[in-house]
């Protein structure tokens, strides 16, 4: 098909988008007239390509018209309940019933198998942090009545987020968003991801030329996102049952929630005709330091980060002799804004300022925690910019956070993958 008419509907106005050839089918398009980027991508379904417009990256898939629109339209949802996922940026339906869906790139992120080829084969913890992770955004979605219908590593992209992996879904076609799944729904979507996962990580294994003996370890590790999935929604949705009068247990509940970022809508506390009394926790969104931080400083940034920031500004209040929010706002601009571009420069420029000064905190707490002193900023920037991280015995450096609360070890390798550029 050459030219002919179509029905462009863009969110953003960027005369770059606009002015793209939208009336030819996405193969045709010739990358000497276009500004295209040559990235690369898992195993797709449909045509996808990358377009440069107006100083952003911009995601462009082909596809049947009636499944792009209900794509379309599921992101759009997505967005407005705050979910992880990729963001709807406009839909061109062109004749013969295609469509051309647009996406906003998800900057800084990466692909399961960038992320896993890169780390030694003898080495699982990186696998277990990216499990936890997508068992993490399963959860999300499901309290949220989303159906995903095809979870896998290769629809899943991965960010950092402080010293955390955030999954984000980037393909909808089959989704659904329900005012509440069932617990038969919720289980078909966990088998489902757990059968896409083996399938994943088996591919990964042949390219990296993995001996068979290993593929058993792999069925294992892909089964083990049910139990991370299990674990996770019971911890947000189990009723506990405590003494009448025992404060310390219901506060206790109340912040493990918090711990993971999880924020509390409303406590149900509710008295038998014995001396118990049981405790039903309604959770919100998993923003609990990213509010608490927003609301003090402004900054707009991932639970993982707000975490590590908010506990550098406690730190800091008695420097600053203030309290509450004037200590935040200094805090933010004496320590935050200049430790942020110190931080940026030592990794020469690669990433988010604020991601790298998250990263020079943990630095500087294990130096110290391994010189049994405190090494100043000087020395962790130094260790930052070459990539020698030490592990440290108490694991603070991690990619991601356990349901229970452990964290588990970064190491210099995946520190130095995950700061350079796609």
């Amino acid at each position: 098909m050459g030219a002919g008419p179509f029905d462009l509907r863009l969110r953003v106005a960027s005369p770059g988008l606009l002015a793209l050839p939208w009336q030819q089918r996405l193969g045709e398009w010739d990358c000497t007239e276009v500004p295209l980027r040559d990235i690369p991508v898992g195993p797709s379904r449909h045509l996808v390509r990358f377009v440069e417009a107006d100083g952003a990256l911009w995601a462009l898939k082909e596809l049947p018209e009636r499944i792009a629109v209900k794509e379309y339209t599921v992101l759009r949802d997505l967005e407005a309940r705050a979910l992880p996922a990729v963001r709807a940026a406009g839909l061109v339906v062109q004749p013969e019933d295609y469509a051309i869906l647009v996406t906003r790139y998800l900057d800084r992120s990466w692909q399961y198998r960038r992320l896993l080829m890169r780390m030694p084969s003898d080495s699982t913890e990186h696998l277990d942090r990216l499990l936890d992770a997508m068992a993490g955004l399963l959860v999300e979605l499901h309290r949220n009545g989303v159906f995903w219908g095809d979870c896998s590593l290769a629809n899943t992209l991965f960010s950092r987020d402080g010293q955390a992996l955030q999954a984000w879904l980037v393909d909808a076609e089959t989704s659904e968003i329900h005012g509440r799944l069932s617990h038969g729904q919720r289980r078909h979507d966990l088998d489902i991801l757990v059968e896409n996962v083996a399938g994943g990580l088996l591919d990964l294994a042949i390219r990296m030329e993995r001996s068979p003996d290993d593929y058993a370890e792999l069925f294992a590790q892909a089964e083990s996102v049910a139990t991370r999935y299990d674990g996770l929604w019971d911890v947000l949705h189990r009723e506990s049952n405590f003494a009448v009068g025992d404060r310390y247990a219901v506060e206790g509940r109340i912040r493990d929630l918090q711990d993971l970022g999880f924020a509390v809508d409303e406590v149900n506390l509710q008295t038998g005709g014995d001396d118990t009394m049981r405790l039903k926790v309604a959770v919100a969104a998993r923003r609990f330091h990213a509010s608490q931080l927003h609301d003090l400083t402004g900054l707009d940034v991932g639970e993982g980060q707000a975490r590590i920031l908010l506990a550098d500004m406690h730190a800091h209040e008695y420097q600053l002799q203030q309290t509450g929010p004037m200590a935040a706002l200094r805090w933010a601009t004496e320590i935050l804004q200049p430790g942020s571009a110190r931080a940026h420069q030592a990794l020469g420029g690669i990433g988010d300022p604020i991601q790298a000064y998250c990263d020079l905190l943990e630095v500087r707490w294990l130096l110290s925690e391994q010189a049994q002193r405190d090494v100043g900023e000087a020395a962790a920037l130094v260790a930052l910019g070459r990539r020698t991280v030490p592990a440290g015995s108490a694991a603070r450096m991690a990619i991601a956070e356990a349901p229970t609360g452990q964290l588990q070890a970064l190491t210099p390798a995946l520190l130095d993958e995950m700061s350079r550029p796609e």
